[in-house]
């Protein structure tokens, strides 16, 4: 389990992005992070992969202190990072990447098997170069497999996976995340406000301004996401109701 306590970070500037977040990501379940723009989800994801260093506070994996661990050594531990944006590799294939992120060598079977649960077929991209030719959606999924060609991960960060894709691209993602809720005993944390997503989630969470305003089931936390009235208002400021009456 990953657990997470008085979580806090600034940027070089002094402002503070996170404020004493504390949270636990629970075994064998899909949680998402949520909220506003600039509310510190996608900072917290980094925290989490060891691409950037608390303030203060701590970070523990099954129990275990890896607060001052850089990304090699948490990898190393069983935490794996999807990019928002996916890296590309000039002269790099698909097979040399799950080899890479597998640190050993794959039968064809096996990189079958890691590819069918992100929806691609091996014979079609196994030997396909990580460059430009790659489509938004392809690339996704294609680090997304990556990530789980590490087979002793225990928690899987994935961050807004639905950034830059069209929605057919989209659509497939749903399905892979589906698959690994439903084949995966991992601990799934995705960073997104997409209502299809938070709707498969099991647990949610919502950041903004740095701090946990809400957390629970999804049963307990969506409908207030998307069901709360809001006011609906013009560029002056006035409520819609209102102009309509002057």
């Amino acid at each position: 389990m990953l657990s997470i306590k008085d979580l806090s970070w600034s940027l070089g500037s002094g402002e503070e992005i996170l404020k004493n977040i504390s949270l636990e990501l629970p075994e064998g379940k899909l949680t998402v992070i949520t909220g506003p723009n600039g509310g510190g989800k996608t900072s917290l994801a980094k925290l989490i992969a060891g691409l950037e260093k608390p303030d203060s506070g701590e970070i523990s994996l099954d129990g275990e202190n890896i607060t001052d661990w850089d990304i090699t050594r948490r990898s190393k531990a069983g935490i794996g990072y999807a990019f928002q944006q996916p890296v590309r590799f000039k002269g790099l294939n698909v097979r040399d990447l799950m080899e890479l992120a597998a640190q050993r060598s794959l039968s064809e079977r096996e990189i079958c098997e890691i590819l069918g649960k992100v929806g691609l077929c091996a014979n079609e991209y196994l030997d396909r170069t990580i460059d430009a030719s790659l489509s938004g959606g392809e690339a996704k999924r294609i680090e997304i497999a990556s990530v789980l060609a590490k087979k002793d991960a225990k928690v899987l960060v994935f961050d807004e996976p639905e950034a830059g894709i069209d929605l057919w691209s989209f659509s497939s993602l749903i399905d892979a995340f589906e698959r690994l809720k439903a084949t995966e005993n991992k601990s799934l944390l995705i960073i997104s406000h997409q209502e299809r997503i938070l709707e498969i989630s099991d647990y949610i969470v919502v950041i903004a301004d740095g701090n946990v305003t809400k957390a629970g089931t999804r049963e307990e936390i969506l409908g207030g996401l998307f069901g709360e009235e809001k006011a609906e208002r013009c560029p002056l400021g006035k409520d819609k109701e209102d102009n309509k009456n002057a």
